[in-house]
């Protein structure tokens, strides 16, 4: 059955433009802005106490894995040193192998790599929007060495390097949602998945988007009540069903517009919509030009 997980994380079209290697030693602070950004980091080594858009503060461990969708501002820092006199702790000294924070001189209390990530497709915002403010995966080695090796291609420049990192950090993607999926407590796709009942109508609707669906066949494939599973859907995932229908199905469209995957005929078959004129009165509502702009406006 397709998998959702996948299919948000193929049409994200992930990127690592920026990545590094930090420390920290003694008593540190940093503080720093990500313009919305989506941003990653894993300790490698020790402790330290991380804060992202003004949420409580969470306290990481060796393996553990962050990942911001929309990162507007984070603090990071130490956990138990005592400040030391002449010892700034914003210092910043930039090393070969890494960024050290605070004590230049000192061992270092913790090791982490950090990215920024960027997402190819203009439907980034709305499947961002399906995810957690923050996902905190706790000592999962794999994704440890998952971002190793997404750094260690990005520093070498070896041939096929892009599409390697490409694929990589679709694997590191998956590999986190899927982790996370249990045990976030904001509305979206990943609580969905983690419902059993509602999972079975999320899967339907990726694997057969073009399928005349409605709420209660989607109701009676999850083993529900119409209603129970209308409420249940829209407290767990953020939407209602047909509205999560509706937004899958356009970012699909864009998707093929954009690979030029058809014609638009084929392309409205293929997202559910019985005529063209139907397709392209909905895609122009909800995108604010029709289908044959947009596949203009998107051409390589």
């Amino acid at each position: 059955m397709t998998d959702p997980f996948a299919e948000v994380v193929a049409l994200l079209q992930p990127s690592l433009p920026f990545s590094k290697a930090a420390s920290g030693s003694g008593y540190w602070r940093l503080e720093a802005t990500g313009s919305g950004v989506p941003f990653f980091c894993v300790i490698l080594e020790g402790r330290a106490r991380l804060a992202v858009n003004g949420l409580a503060a969470i306290d990481l461990a060796e393996n553990d894995f962050i990942l911001v969708p929309a990162a507007d501002s984070f603090t990071m820092g130490s956990i138990g040193a005592e400040p030391l006199a002449g010892v700034d702790p914003t210092a910043v000294t930039i090393r070969p192998d890494e960024t050290r924070h605070g004590d230049p001189d000192g061992p270092p209390n913790m090791r982490a790599l950090v990215g920024r990530l960027e997402f190819g497709s203009p439907d980034a915002g709305l499947l961002l929007a399906l995810l957690p403010s923050i996902i905190h995966i706790r000592g999962l080695s794999r994704l440890a060495t998952m971002v190793q090796l997404i750094r260690g291609e990005a520093v070498a420049k070896r041939p096929a390097r892009e599409m390697i990192i490409e694929h990589l950090l679709q694997v590191l993607l998956i590999e986190a949602l899927r982790s996370a999926a249990d045990r976030v407590s904001a509305p979206g796709l990943l609580r969905g998945l983690a419902d059993a009942n509602l999972a079975v109508a999320l899967r339907l609707m990726h694997q057969a988007p073009a399928r005349d669906w409605s709420v209660e066949q989607l109701a009676n494939q999850a083993a529900m009540s119409r209603s129970a599973f209308f409420e249940r859907f829209r407290k767990e995932v953020g939407l209602s069903p047909m509205g999560y229908l509706q937004s899958w199905r356009m970012a699909m469209a864009k998707s093929l517009l954009r690979r030029r995957d058809g014609g638009i005929k084929e392309i409205a078959e293929q997202v559910g919509y019985g005529s063209t004129s139907a397709f392209s009165v909905a895609f122009t509502r909800l995108v604010g030009m029709s289908p044959t702009q947009y596949a203009r406006a998107t051409a390589p």
